[in-house]
């Protein structure tokens, strides 16, 4: 009988792998990707890939789906998005050098597997604690508010029709880059979906980066007193 030591150490050894670490934090935004997009990433060929996709797919880090000629392939669920961007916060990571544009990008707004994360979710999450909208409560949770749930259904969003997750309804993400929790659970996932659909944000179709519309600008301000521009600017 295996033993939890046995599951923690056979599931470092499957992360521990750079290039199927790479590939594993290819699909943290949620998308199902062919294997090829996932050799590119790992800077592997085709074969090497394919050998580490079936042991990363026999350890249950990944699912696959057949679409014709195709393999698709994507995180098991948001447990392991949310392993692998807690494993990043154990070490600091050194600062020396200026982060290039695109990692200033992911740092500023990009999804936590599906929903917002980096200096704009911690933002909105903190926004929404002054406001009491949400409250921080045991277990990582946090509770939603009779204000908060008239805010959130303003937005679209009936809080009482969420399904509730092992956290409840929302749950306190630890951002691995901010050191700070942004919202998660369904509650965060409805809320980052309620944001693209009245245009505040845009996903993009090959990162995990989120961009802010003027639209949004404009109306984080107004809603939530987020100044977008300023977030963006801050120094650490």
């Amino acid at each position: 009988m295996r033993t939890l030591p046995d599951y923690v150490s056979s599931v470092a050894f499957l992360i521990a792998d750079p290039a199927r670490a790479a590939m594993l934090i290819a699909l943290v935004d949620g998308r199902a990707l062919p294997a090829g997009e996932l050799a590119y990433a790992a800077g592997v060929t085709a074969q090497t890939a394919s050998a580490h996709l079936a042991k990363l797919v026999e350890g249950g880090l990944l699912t696959v789906e057949k679409e014709g000629r195709h393999r698709y392939y994507k995180l098991a669920g948001a447990q392991v998005a949310h392993a692998l961007e807690h494993l990043a916060t154990v070490r600091e990571p050194a600062r020396r050098m200026p982060l290039c544009k695109e990692a200033q990008n992911i740092r500023f707004a990009r999804r936590c597997y599906d929903h917002l994360a980096g200096k704009l979710g911690v933002a909105l999450a903190v926004s929404l604690q002054e406001r009491e909208f949400i409250l921080v409560e045991a277990d990582k949770r946090f509770s939603v508010t009779p204000p908060g749930s008239g805010w959130f259904a303003s937005m679209g969003i009936d809080v009482g029709a969420l399904k509730t997750g092992r956290h409840g309804i929302a749950r306190q993400c630890l951002d691995w880059t901010e050191r700070r929790h942004h919202l998660g659970g369904p509650l965060g996932v409805a809320l980052m979906t309620a944001l693209c659909a009245r245009n505040w944000i845009l996903r993009s179709e090959s990162s995990r980066e989120i961009r802010v519309t003027a639209q949004g600008r404009e109306n984080l301000k107004i809603h939530l007193g987020i100044d977008v521009e300023a977030i963006a600017s801050a120094q650490d």
